[in-house]
């Protein structure tokens, strides 16, 4: 999970659940050793790649870009992610 996408957890949870939600949310992603990778030039790149190609929106575009790096399947159900089915393997948690 890349660091923006963590953040845009934590701030979704707390705005409709509060802060202590938003706390218990970044500990289980902890429990669950998701790693979270930091925004690095080469990431933030891809990221704005896809921004501009694919109009995702811009925190969308990290977990596209993160997991087209690193070859890897990203898990959501979000429809938007129906754009970049062709550049990164989408693994659907809802039907489309």
């Amino acid at each position: 999970m890349s660091v923006i996408n963590w953040g845009e957890v934590y701030y979704t949870v707390w705005r409709k659940r509060g802060l202590q939600a938003a706390e218990t949310v970044l500990q289980q992603i902890t429990e669950l050793r998701v790693q979270v990778v930091n925004a690095d030039p080469e990431l933030t790149k891809l990221a704005a790649t896809f921004h501009a190609k694919y109009k995702l929106p811009y925190a969308d575009c990290f977990a596209a870009a993160l997991a087209q790096q690193r070859r890897a399947t990203l898990a959501t159900g979000d429809s938007d992610f129906a754009r970049v089915e062709k550049q990164v393997k989408v693994l659907w948690t809802t039907e489309q």
